[in-house]
């Protein structure tokens, strides 16, 4: 539930364009980014993390202190692996709806394309955080990635090459928005 609006402390006159400033209580919904690196020969990169099961993709939360998705990308591909991200295409956007014992929120998925052989040999798993990574071909992928994320990533994989954004809802296209 929303809080009603009240003033914000101070302001007796009111500022800017738009109106008095009000101050809400809004509701809060997690976030997290994830990273689409290739191989160049048709495989992606995919990590085992030592706090949870299954595999994923680099990513993770957003910061709450105003991080937004692609910086939140950029950092968590750096600090999971050592590979420095400079340009990506936001392919997917996938709302988890919560159910007992999580939260849900909404997922970004960003293809940032081909990682050079070079880096692909340096990589440097985060320690404590993850304990393996591979490189594998879009079947395996969907083989080892778990629920909505090995469904955003197939469904982002298939779309590969078309403009635009895919919207999916727990990994799951929605009829009514192009889906």
């Amino acid at each position: 539930m929303v809080a009603p609006p009240r003033p914000v402390a101070g302001d007796d006159a009111g500022i800017g364009d738009d109106g008095r400033v009000t101050e809400y209580v809004l509701p809060r919904v997690p976030a997290s980014a994830g990273a689409l690196l290739h191989d160049g020969d048709g495989g992606i990169l995919i990590l085992k993390p030592t706090y949870k099961s299954g595999w994923t993709v680099p990513g993770g939360q957003v910061e709450e202190d105003g991080e937004s998705p692609w910086a939140a990308c950029r950092r968590e591909v750096a600090e999971e692996t050592g590979i420095r991200v400079d340009a990506g295409r936001l392919v997917c956007v996938d709302f988890l709806h919560p159910r007992p014992g999580r939260p849900g929120g909404v997922r970004f998925l960003f293809d940032c394309g081909v990682v050079p052989s070079g880096d692909r040999d340096r990589i440097v798993l985060q320690e404590g955080e993850i304990e393996d990574h591979r490189w594998v071909a879009p079947d395996e992928a969907h083989r080892l990635l778990s629920g909505p994320v090995g469904r955003r990533v197939g469904r982002a994989l298939a779309a590969s090459g078309v403009r635009g954004t895919l919207y999916l809802e727990d990994g799951r296209p929605v009829r009514a928005v192009g889906g």
